[in-house]
């Protein structure tokens, strides 16, 4: 379903509606060129190619004896064929001779495939009649061998000129070593997105100090800068600030001038001390104040001088909520992923729940397999939306939907999985 733009922002929206706005405000960012083992996890912004083929010519797979495959062809254990060991041929050395029907040539891995041979028997079934196995031994062989038998072929894996990793492609670890092999050193990759990260609220103090009374420590734009880092974006924490509408409007602003997305946390409501929406308001499009979803249905989103600027609650599970289902996705496809939702599963419900609030609710929940091959879901006994320790123990939110209807105990459940990456196959 395709929803449009709400004409009322204060009206309350679907959170597929609003991960959908979000979603078309924000644009894939620039290529950067980055040195190659920087670009584990980054998006590749163009098709990289190899400029050689891969492997770049027939070589041993294993330690063993070269030949010709019609050598051994009536090898047996009854009559086993003997041949003469007439070189030695380690990786890095080429061996460029003949090889007679009755001849052999000791190779190691890696090491080229003599032109005349087309297979490799490896050592541990081979039997030395004279000598040690090495130039001028002569050793037995009891079975054929296959034309190609442990031999990789010259461009096996790719070809010169062909894509060994495509744009759009997320590089992974064992990627790195493929790009290495095709001659490729520096890689453009999507820019990651740099994001200013504002706590907003009078009563905040900072870590380091001991909280007085009507104070307490800022803990939202730390979590928030860690989300981010998760997702694969760069963070600038900004001075927190108190709730003043100034103060508020000048940090944004600058916010918004040296980043390209603004997380705030705090001051979303429609209290006499909430302005993270009159600013958004007054300097630029404002987009949604309202969500329909739980914890979090105040999360305020406009653009301010082109640079999406996302109000978050102030209360953390709420912000971490909002993050999660909303904001999340955005960073993702800034960087050029292709998926940008966390994977779900489906799940039995644990215990009966009331449900009286009609909004989605995203229980922070624990999933595990029992024994009898299902996975139930536990919902964490407290659920404020103040509390950060449910969320450091969720591994999943379990997704009660819209309306009343309670979920009864083994009912199943959509749970969306906290630290499983976009894209991953369950």
């Amino acid at each position: 379903m395709t929803y449009p733009i709400p004409d009322d922002v204060n009206t309350m929206i679907p959170y597929q509606q609003a991960l959908e706005l979000v979603l078309s405000q924000v644009s894939t960012l620039e290529a950067e060129e980055v040195p190659l083992v920087e670009s584990v996890g980054r998006v590749a912004a163009a098709d990289l190619c190899s400029d050689v083929d891969i492997s770049p010519f027939d070589h041993a797979a294993m330690d063993g004896f070269a030949m010709k495959a019609s050598s051994l062809a009536s090898a047996c254990a009854d009559n086993p064929v003997q041949l003469k060991v007439i070189a030695e041929v380690p990786a890095g050395s080429v061996y460029e001779g003949p090889i007679a029907a009755d001849e052999c040539v000791r190779i190691m891995t890696g090491a080229p495939l003599p032109a005349e041979a087309d297979a490799v028997v490896k050592y541990e079934i081979v039997d030395y009649l004279k000598g040690d196995g090495r130039e001028g031994s002569v050793v037995a062989f009891t079975k054929p061998a296959e034309a190609h038998e442990n031999v990789r072929n010259k461009g096996e894996e790719i070809a010169a000129g062909q894509v060994a990793i495509h744009r759009h492609e997320v590089i992974t670890a064992a990627g790195v070593g493929f790009l290495a092999s095709c001659g490729i050193a520096t890689v453009p990759v999507f820019r990651r997105p740099k994001v200013g990260v504002i706590s907003i609220g009078s009563e905040l103090v900072d870590i380091t100090c001991k909280p007085e009374a009507g104070t307490i420590r800022d803990g939202n734009s730390h979590a928030l800068c860690a989300c981010v880092a998760q997702a694969g974006g760069t963070f600038h924490r900004c001075p927190t600030v108190p709730d003043d509408l100034q103060a508020l409007t000048d940090v944004v602003l600058a916010a918004t001038e040296e980043c390209d997305f603004v997380l705030t946390s705090g001051g979303a409501s429609n209290g006499d001390y909430d302005f993270i929406k009159p600013v958004v308001e007054a300097n630029g499009t404002l987009l949604m104040t309202l969500v329909n979803m739980r914890p979090g249905k105040a999360q305020t989103f406009g653009i301010v001088n082109g640079t999406p600027v996302f109000g978050l609650p102030g209360n953390p599970a709420a912000a971490y909520c909002g993050f999660e289902i909303l904001a999340r996705q955005a960073l993702r496809k800034m960087q050029g992923f292709t998926n940008f939702q966390r994977p779900q599963v489906k799940a039995r419900m644990a215990s009966f729940r009331k449900k009286k609030d009609p909004r989605v609710i995203f229980l922070r929940a624990t999933l595990q397999r029992r024994d009898d091959g299902d996975l139930w879901v536990t919902p964490a006994k407290n659920q404020s939306s103040g509390l950060f320790g449910t969320m450091q123990q969720a591994n999943c939110l379990a997704i009660m939907p819209a309306g009343t209807n309670p979920v009864e105990e083994g009912a199943w459940v959509d749970c969306v999985l906290l630290h499983v990456e976009e894209g991953t196959v369950l």
